[in-house]
């Protein structure tokens, strides 16, 4: 069993983003299988659960998580729940995991993955649009693969982006500036690389704001009644996503650029990121090019996530064996 810390502590950004490479691309070879989430909202409940099961060889792993909006207030990650690794071979389980800390490093490990192979090299200012869990962990992990020189940070709440330029201050190994910006709009100006981690239902980022050559990141409003982009900037990226199937069940900006006729459909994808990982589809073409990842999350983040920080923390001696 690994608690909350454990798996951070097992789980660091870098070994984490390696891990989700590795999970993406044997997705996109045909090694690692799940079906699109379900997510349940009972009528009258105050949030959301999702079951999130995936299967590669050696493992089946299973992510059941409860969404629940008013924790934020409380202290809470938004995210609650469990991962359950399954032995391949026999069904028994074999550890139990935060799924809360499993989402919040996996996720922003994937952004990192995707900031590697799509943004231009020579990147060096990041704008994170939203202060809470996912934009602690992206600022953690994406100066791992740029050498960002200014990161700026913008949160609807400016005592958020207070606390957390502080707090990046603090944790910084690089000497990195954060800022906080006054506004969205001047966070993503001139920037190079663009994380949107938000909850919102209505558009946070506008496409007259991103610069040439840009790469965006959105990470958050994964469900279809929310979204984060304007319907322009998705038409206008080139868009990469975790996976076609989610991006058509609960991608809210997709789903309304297609329904408004701004792009035809699916056939604007240019590839999945494992399918760029294997080398079977391009991924940035030129260095003016706007490119877009639209992440969703995926079970076979968590398999990867889950099976790498067990393997971690057995080497390190955390986690605690118990026998059901």
């Amino acid at each position: 069993m690994l608690n909350h810390q454990d798996v951070l502590s097992a789980l660091p950004p870098a070994a984490c983003a390696e891990a989700m490479a590795a999970g993406l691309a044997a997705r996109a070879r045909g090694e690692a299988a799940m079906p699109l989430r379900t997510v349940w909202g009972p009528p009258g409940a105050p949030g959301l659960m999702g079951l999130m099961p995936a299967w590669h060889p050696g493992a089946f792993a299973l992510k059941a998580i409860c969404v629940m909006p008013g924790n934020p207030p409380r202290g809470l990650d938004a995210h609650q729940g469990v991962v359950v690794l399954f032995d391949g071979d026999t069904g028994v389980p074999a550890a139990l995991l935060d799924a809360s800390a499993i989402t919040e490093v996996r996720t922003a490990a994937v952004s990192a993955v995707a900031t590697r192979v799509l943004a231009r090299d020579d990147a060096r200012v990041l704008a994170i649009l939203g202060a809470g869990v996912q934009a602690r962990a992206h600022l953690r992990a994406l100066p791992e693969v740029r050498p960002f020189e200014s990161v700026r940070v913008y949160s609807r709440t400016p005592a958020h982006a207070e606390a957390l330029a502080a707090q990046a201050g603090r944790d910084s190994r690089r000497g990195v500036g954060v800022v906080v910006a006054a506004s969205a709009e001047a966070a993503v100006r001139g920037a190079d690389v663009v994380v949107t981690a938000t909850t919102s239902r209505e558009p946070v980022l506008r496409r007259e704001w991103l610069a040439p050559g840009a790469h965006v990141n959105a990470v958050g409003a994964s469900t279809p009644d929310a979204r984060e982009l304007d319907v322009e900037t998705v038409a206008a990226g080139a868009l990469f996503v975790d996976s076609r199937e989610s991006l058509r069940a609960e991608a809210g900006e997709f789903r309304l650029a297609v329904a408004e006729g701004v792009i035809t459909g699916e056939d604007h994808v240019r590839a999945e990121l494992g399918e760029v990982l294997t080398g079977s589809r391009d991924g940035r073409r030129d260095a003016g090019e706007l490119t877009l990842f639209r992440s969703l999350g995926l079970a076979v983040e968590d398999l990867a996530a889950a099976e790498a920080a067990v393997d971690a923390a057995r080497r390190l001696g955390h986690g605690r064996e118990v026998e059901l």
